[in-house]
């Protein structure tokens, strides 16, 4: 059975995504893997213990199956930790540890098989944005292709 299709939909204040509806009326399908992709990244995993939360909050987010996913039914943490960047000032160290939160957020398709090869390449672009391109390979083939032109674009580096 095929995943619903997920697509980008511009946004002034976000990036979002949307549910594809193909012409009969039902929802598309197709583009699994992509869309289990953007899933892991742009959903919050449960942050750690020792990981230092935004906004003086104690919300560790993530999400509610998590807490006994590896035990019921042998899955992994769903998303990532990229939320916890939100207030970051942008620097070359937040684009290294943007690349570390999506590394391990896709981690588990390539531990189980689901893909071969992971590249991560995101870099901060001037004062305002970290952009990026992440690709996933199954042998040599290209698997997914995700590019991010403007991640955190108009956060301040002040």
């Amino acid at each position: 059975m095929a995943d619903i299709n997920t697509q980008t939909s511009a946004s002034i204040e976000a990036i979002s995504y949307d549910w594809l509806v193909a012409s009969d009326g039902s929802l598309a399908t197709g583009e699994d893997l992509k869309t289990a992709f953007i899933i892991a990244l742009l959903t919050d995993r449960t942050a750690r213990a020792d990981d230092e939360l935004p906004d003086w909050s104690d919300d560790r987010r993530g999400w509610w199956a998590d807490m006994d996913a590896a035990e019921i039914w042998n899955g992994w943490q769903i998303g990532s930790r990229l939320w916890l960047l939100h207030r970051a000032k942008i620097t070359d160290e937040t684009a290294t540890l943007a690349q570390e939160y999506c590394l391990e957020a896709l981690k588990p398709f390539k531990d189980a098989g689901i893909v071969s090869r992971i590249e991560i390449e995101l870099a901060r672009t001037g004062r305002e944005a970290i952009t990026g391109i992440i690709r996933a390979y199954r042998g040599p083939k290209l698997a997914v292709e995700l590019q991010y032109q403007s991640l955190w674009d108009g956060i301040k580096d002040t």
